[in-house]
């Protein structure tokens, strides 16, 4: 059985094939790039939910959905939502949660999906948002160093501003980079593609 990771940006191919090397060497993975589903879903185009549908239907084993904004959607149609696995480790630790995005529309479905896991492991949190969404146009344009970096230092700015912070929660899969570039931080730093394929794979093997 393979696993199916439907994308919305080309580059996570490799993000996910790099994690399959190193967590499970190996293990199928077909991906399934849709770059024009993000504007379509930010379009609230009603004809996305029979196409995503139909991407769905038609696989033969776990579907990841690696897109943040098109997470909700996914998952009513039975795929896993590639943060859910992340907000569930975040619902775990003790204290406020900084939540960073890079999207307007995947802000209001990463909350969302934070405060069903908080509740779910009855761990009501303050949740911090974090807005970087000026600098999404370098991930457009794959400037991902750049990207990157100015994610990180803008987090460890409002970490030092809010020093009650217990983690951070990096919502979109583009911003996993930013990951280890805060190991140091001195609070966990949540990404979700490792804790997603994971999920995943624990699903295919199911």
């Amino acid at each position: 059985m393979t696993l199916i990771l439907l994308h919305t940006a080309e580059v996570h191919r490799a993000t996910f094939d790099a994690l399959r090397d190193r967590i499970a060497p190996g293990t199928g993975l077909r991906h399934v790039v849709r770059p024009g589903w993000l504007a379509r879903a930010q379009k609230d185009d009603p004809t996305l939910e029979a196409d995503l549908a139909g991407a769905i239907g038609r696989a033969t084993g776990p579907v990841i959905c690696t897109c943040t904004t098109l997470g909700p959607m996914a998952e009513m149609l039975g795929a896993i939502r590639v943060d859910w696995p992340m907000m569930q480790a975040a619902a775990a630790l003790q204290g406020p949660v900084m939540l960073a995005f890079c999207l307007e529309s995947a802000a209001a479905p990463s909350v969302a999906l934070l405060d069903r896991a908080l509740e779910a492991a009855g761990t009501p949190q303050k949740v911090l948002p974090l807005p970087l969404v000026p600098y999404w146009p370098l991930f457009e344009a794959g400037e991902l160093d750049a990207f990157a970096a100015v994610i990180a230092g803008e987090i460890r700015q409002a970490v030092a501003a809010h020093p009650e912070t217990a983690g951070v929660i990096l919502a979109q899969v583009s911003m996993a980079g930013a990951a280890p570039l805060l190991a140091d931080l001195g609070v966990p730093v949540l990404s979700s593609p490792e804790l997603a394929l994971r999920a995943g794979l624990a699903a295919q093997a199911s």
